[in-house]
């Protein structure tokens, strides 16, 4: 199998250096993750664009969709650095290992969106219409429908690079959610 590189700033186009520059400026490190999109000249920049696009979701009910996207996806990267984020947005350790597995018990709203999330991501977008009729119940809008399935479509970008180039993660590692659930 070939092996992925992450490549450092000296590999990468000037572009791409950039990029780094500003990610190392605004997070305090270039994620082993985004340095692999710049293996490519033009995927890093085109992802950030979707991943920092505006959105009708907040930065919470984002990281609802991403921790339960790629805990479907099983991207130990993508859950790892999500779990991280998770926490900085106000979940608990519980929480997020709910979100994963597709439900918020403490939430109504976001257990919809979760839900959501989830169904869409193992359907394929095959969305159950029982799922979709309770995520407009709990308060949601087709336009956080529309802006909940771009988020999926984004996230399992992310999810396929990682499983495929098996990058090494650079987060605290999430644990499998089973054995996290014992």
């Amino acid at each position: 199998m070939n092996i992925f590189n992450v490549p450092k700033r000296t590999e990468v186009s000037t572009n791409n250096q950039a990029i780094f520059d500003n990610l190392e400026k605004a997070v305090g490190f270039v994620p082993n993750l985004f340095a692999t999109y710049a293996h490519s000249e033009n995927a890093l920049s085109n992802y950030l664009a979707l991943s920092n696009a505006k959105t009708s979701l907040s930065a919470k009910q984002k990281e609802v969709v991403n921790l339960a996207v790629s805990q479907v996806n099983d991207c130990v990267y993508c859950l790892s650095a999500h779990t991280a984020i998770g926490k900085m947005n106000g979940f608990t350790d519980e929480q997020i290992l709910e979100l994963r597995a597709g439900y918020a018990s403490f939430d109504t709203k976001l257990d919809a969106l979760a839900r959501l999330a989830r169904n869409i991501t193992e359907s394929r977008g095959a969305t159950d219409s029982v799922v979709l009729e309770n995520f407009f119940r709990a308060g949601w809008t087709k336009e956080n429908l529309i802006d909940t399935i771009v988020l999926v479509g984004d996230k399992t970008i992310s999810n396929y690079l990682h499983r495929t180039t098996q990058v090494p993660v650079d987060f605290p590692v999430a644990q499998p959610l089973e054995l996290a659930q014992v």
